[in-house]
């Protein structure tokens, strides 16, 4: 089919599920701190939440091996993929063609630019460098240095859907030295209390100061409408981009940090009309016209949600992490069957609700949502906002 989605929940016909297959670790370095901020900070740092462990305990250094690697267990690893297969099958059954990324060669273990390395990522969390805007595929600046040629491992549908007609772009690559990034976000916000330092930036012959870095997962789109959510200089350079790129094609709408990056851990359009949100808070930041839409609160969730881990598993996700759910139509919802909290709540808003299995989402960064990128889907560029 030719590449085709404009918004969160039309019928779903075509679909990427990520691949975990040889994910062997993380790497604690300027970015991937970043990144995880405000989930290293609250969920592994500077406070007891549930049975989690911490990064460090008051008043000591964190703990971090000597090469920053943290390794990841091989169990939880296996049994992602077997979750991911169950998810692509679960899809295939409710008629949705399902694609699959190039894995990662178990030889390549990182990747590297004239101006760093770092170890390489599988591409599990398809959603974050790919924004599909109707009939163009737009490769977003990567905010983890880890995943800086994720892309590549999904360039054969790409150029499958370019051949049959789709528009391909890619935005402009950054260096990604330390200069690159904003660190005001980590320095002065205040979410989830206390957090570990962030430290200062060395200097390197690549710097060219501030540069555009932004997910698509930082895009919630509607139809004709997207509403990106910008937390650093980095993000607000690329919706600069975005705003000159697709200028007469998409209205573009600014909202402040909503969170530190990815909005669909904080928001989710389920059809028109209807918004999953983490809290009532969250409506407070959406743009004007989306206020109005309904609101479903995700409901809190509780320890017995969640496998138990131990002391060295690194904790990346928010409890709220179940929220991140899939869309197969405008009353149809993917949603993790170890959260009944949401299931019921959706069910009880006349949703139906397919669960499916997905245990680890808090050691390896997304659910369902992240793990997919829709290709193709039935509507168009309509009119939402007005």
């Amino acid at each position: 089919m030719q590449l085709n989605s404009f918004d969160e929940w039309s019928p779903l016909k075509e679909v990427i599920v990520g691949s975990a297959r040889n994910y062997v670790s993380h790497e604690r370095e300027l970015s991937f701190d970043l990144f995880f901020h405000d989930n290293l900070a609250t969920d592994n740092a500077g406070r007891s939440e549930w049975y989690y462990p911490r990064l460090s305990s008051p008043g000591t250094a964190p703990r971090q091996p000597a090469d920053g690697r943290v390794p990841i267990k091989e169990r939880y690893v296996a049994e992602l993929n077997e979750d991911l297969e169950q998810l692509a099958g679960v899809l295939g059954s409710l008629g949705v063609k399902v694609l699959r990324p190039a894995d990662v060669d178990a030889s390549t273990t990182e990747v590297r630019t004239p101006a760093w390395s770092a170890s390489v990522v599988p591409p599990l969390n398809v959603r974050d460098n790919t924004l599909i805007v109707g009939d163009e595929i737009i490769e977003t600046p990567p905010m983890i240095r880890s995943r800086y040629f994720e892309t590549q491992f999904l360039k054969q549908t790409f150029q499958d859907y370019f051949r049959q007609g789709a528009r391909w772009t890619v935005m402009p690559r950054p260096m990604m030295t330390d200069a690159s990034f904003d660190l005001s976000y980590v320095r002065t916000s205040t979410a989830g209390g206390p957090t570990e330092p962030i430290e200062d930036p060395q200097p390197s012959s690549y710097d060219v100061g501030l540069e555009m870095m932004f997910d698509a997962a930082q895009c919630l789109r509607l139809g004709r409408d997207i509403v990106a959510n910008i937390a650093t200089a980095n993000h607000a350079l690329a919706v600069d981009w975005l705003e000159r790129h697709l200028e007469g094609r998409f209205r573009i709408h600014r909202v402040h940090q909503l969170s530190d990056s990815h909005i669909d851990s904080m928001v989710l359009a389920l059809r028109p009309g209807t918004l999953l949100v983490r809290s009532k808070a969250v409506a407070q930041k959406l743009p004007q016209a989306l206020r109005s839409w309904d609101m479903i609160v995700a409901p809190q969730p509780t320890s017995d949600n969640f496998p138990r881990y131990e002391d060295d598993d690194l904790i990346l996700t928010s409890p709220f992490i179940d929220l991140n759910v899939l869309s197969v139509g405008p009353d149809t919802v993917l949603v993790n069957e170890a959260c009944p909290e949401l299931v019921r709540t959706l069910e009880a808003h006349r949703f139906t609700v397919v669960p499916v299995r997905h245990r680890h989402r808090r050691l390896f960064g997304g659910g369902f949502h992240c793990f997919t990128l829709d290709t193709v889907r039935e509507g168009g560029a309509e009119d939402y906002l007005g």
